[in-house]
């Protein structure tokens, strides 16, 4: 059975504490509004098929960055220092917990060990190929995986077979990019 290292919303808080790190307050207030605007534009976008969507992952930044500003209100810290942020450190407790205990379940579920899994967030565009009308003009999921290719074969696994919502609207698959962490970004 298998087991991730980091849920999708522990991505999405640490991105934005890294990129907190150093910041002076008015630079975390500017890119808290940028990313409430980053929200109301998913928000307004064409709703997803799944939970794991553009606007949750903007939730999660959103109100981490909103969490960041009022710490450092609170404690008065000139610059986002994480490590004077108590709940980075409680966070990343409950995270190792989550992982012990889900290895524990699975190793006693399955008997055999639990494999670790360091997966990211894809976002998979698809683009209607087939004649106009009968569904939207594009299709948007997030997914987890361990690359760009596995998260089009895991779309296309789920979507694409026949009777799946890619065959009815002859959809394909148009682009496949990293969403959390931001590639390069090492967890």
């Amino acid at each position: 059975m298998s087991v991730y290292e980091y849920l999708p919303a522990e991505i999405a808080r640490l991105g934005v504490t890294r990129k907190a790190a150093g910041l002076v307050l008015g630079q975390v207030h500017t890119l808290a509004r940028l990313s409430l605007e980053r929200e109301e534009r998913a928000r307004e976008g064409p709703a997803e098929i799944l939970n794991l969507s553009e606007l949750l992952i903007a939730m999660w930044e959103r109100v981490e960055w909103e969490r960041i500003a009022h710490v450092m209100t609170e404690q008065q810290m000139p610059v986002y220092v994480p490590g004077q942020d108590p709940r980075v450190g409680r966070r990343e407790e409950q995270r190792m917990q989550r992982v012990a205990l889900d290895v524990a379940a699975a190793e006693q579920h399955g008997g055999a060990r639990a494999e670790m899994l360091r997966h990211r967030v894809y976002r998979i565009v698809t683009q209607r190929a087939g004649p106009p009308g009968g569904g939207e003009p594009r299709l948007t999921v997030h997914m987890m995986a361990s690359s760009l290719s596995e998260a089009a074969h895991r779309a296309w696994t789920v979507y694409g077979r026949p009777g799946g919502l890619y065959q009815q609207g002859s959809y394909r698959i148009a682009s496949v990019e990293q969403v959390l962490p931001e590639p390069g970004v090492l967890l």
